[in-house]
């Protein structure tokens, strides 16, 4: 991507944040009380991570968490997002919540605070307490009522110190990697059961929020983060369209209907009558799922193409979310994925900068009125140390440069786009892909966990002390 002419500024108020998860960083997984979730328990099940990977000890943050907090401080960072294990909160998933969980997180938000970082707390990246899981899981209706009941008190303990929080980190992922194609926890593969767990994300995303706003200032936002797939066609073939708006309403519409409209999309409801009659939805759901908002959280990573198959697509899916014989789209075997051309990270994935900045002007339209975060964006490389210890990636310094320029450029067309979280803070477990995928902008030496940050860690410091994108070589 050639240099611009004149740099790249942003607001003065814009965060510049990075991005991290519970199960993928915490560790610690027995301690102070803390529970089973069920990615603990797909973890440990033999051939579902690469290598038999877990985050028992994943990097240490649990222990850690006062120097990862001063790196984010020495790099110029001034936000934070993470997410809090609701099973070190509520081991059962029910009940009163245990304090020295909670003791920690607010000894991190004090940290942060101390530092000038401001905190964005995420309620659910993808650990459901086991127990819960036992009961049902998001299948079943009273996993919603649940995460409302967690969501409070978390709320209580945090919201007079964060400002910042967020219901679900992508729904999409937990819906449909977790009970359709079994990728991710808890590892189910049932078409009907993922349609049922979306709807009770949509309805838990809901009760939550009306939950924290029992429990909070009025000053603090309440957001979720959808990764919202850009969908486009192979052509501009009828039958290729018609298999992107299937897409579309599967990996957004399901999601964003709901919670922004208070709707599912007639289309979606159609295609998907074979695999259910959707009479889990009850009376009042779908106005409790719209409870209002004040922010949204955006995830881009890559693009999805697609076109329509001739008949039903067998087996693993070119859709960039892990092999499977068991389909996430539901009700879309017929529809086929394919690789977009281009440049690719250590995922596969392909780097397409342009749909950054089509995701954002969409939401712009779609939820007129919120502000906008790029809550995850970032790339995984084969990164390693040199002779002298640094790590040098100017791949993912190209990334990050290309895409915040995209952010920049959604700004000046009109998208109120109020700051970034890079992914990741550091190296940490990567799901299903076990300790081999690095997203980190801090190099860990898995052996002695030693934090080493890594060119673009300074690059990105440099762009968030200055609002302003350095060259690609500036590191």
């Amino acid at each position: 991507m050639p240099e611009p002419l004149t740099p790249v500024t942003f607001p003065t108020d814009f965060l510049w944040g990075c991005a991290t998860s519970a199960y993928q960083i915490e560790g610690a997984v027995r301690e102070g009380g803390r529970t089973p979730s069920i990615w603990d328990t797909f973890s440990h099940t033999p051939g579902r991570t690469a290598g038999g990977d877990h985050g028992d000890i994943a990097v240490d943050h649990y222990h850690r968490y006062r120097e990862d907090v001063a790196l984010m401080a020495d790099l110029g960072l001034n936000a934070y997002r993470f997410s809090v294990s609701w099973s070190r909160v509520q081991p059962t998933g029910r009940g009163p919540a245990v304090q020295v969980g909670l003791d920690f997180y607010r000894r991190l938000v004090d940290d942060l605070l101390e530092h000038n970082i401001q905190p964005a707390v995420t309620l659910y990246h993808w650990d459901l307490p086991q127990e819960l899981e036992d009961a049902g899981g998001w299948p079943e209706r009273e996993t919603a009522l649940r995460f409302a009941e967690y969501a409070q008190l978390v709320g209580d303990a945090l919201g007079d110190r964060v400002e910042h929080w967020i219901t679900l980190n992508e729904p999409w992922c937990s819906a449909f990697l977790g009970y359709g194609s079994g990728v991710h926890a808890p590892g189910r593969t049932d078409p009907a059961a993922s349609l049922r767990a979306a709807h009770h994300l949509n309805l838990g995303h809901g009760l939550a929020v009306s939950a924290l706003r029992s429990v909070m200032p009025t000053r603090n936002q309440i957001a979720v983060s959808l990764n919202s797939s850009v969908v486009r066609p192979l052509s501009q073939d009828p039958a290729d369209l018609a298999a992107v708006r299937r897409i579309d309403d599967l990996a957004n519409g399901v999601f964003h209907g709901p919670m922004l409209h208070g709707a599912y999309p007639a289309s979606l409801l159609a295609d998907t009558a074979s695999v259910t009659d959707w009479s889990f939805v009850r009376d009042g759901d779908l106005a409790a799922a719209k409870a209002p908002l004040n922010a949204l959280g955006l995830n881009y990573y890559t693009p999805a193409l697609v076109s329509a198959a001739p008949g039903k697509v067998a087996g693993p899916r070119a859709d960039g979310h892990g092999a499977s014989a068991h389909s996430p789209w539901p009700g879309a075997d017929d529809v086929l994925f394919h690789q977009t051309p281009g440049e690719r990270t250590e995922m596969g994935w392909t780097i397409d900068p342009s749909g950054l900045h089509e995701l954002i002007m969409r939401y712009s339209r779609e939820a007129p009125g919120l502000r906008l975060y790029i809550t995850e964006n970032g790339a995984a490389y084969d990164d390693k140390p040199d002779a002298e210890g640094r790590v040098h990636d100017p791949e993912r310094i190209a990334y990050l440069r290309a895409h915040l320029a995209e952010v920049e450029r959604a700004i000046a067309d009109g998208a109120d786009v109020r700051g970034y979280y890079l992914w990741s803070l550091m190296d940490n477990f990567e799901w299903a892909y076990g300790y081999g995928k690095r997203f980190g902008a801090v190099y860990v030496d898995y052996a002695t966990l030693e934090r080493t940050p890594k060119s673009s860690a300074h690059w990105y410091g440099r762009a968030a002390r200055t609002g302003e994108l350095p060259p690609v070589d500036a590191a």
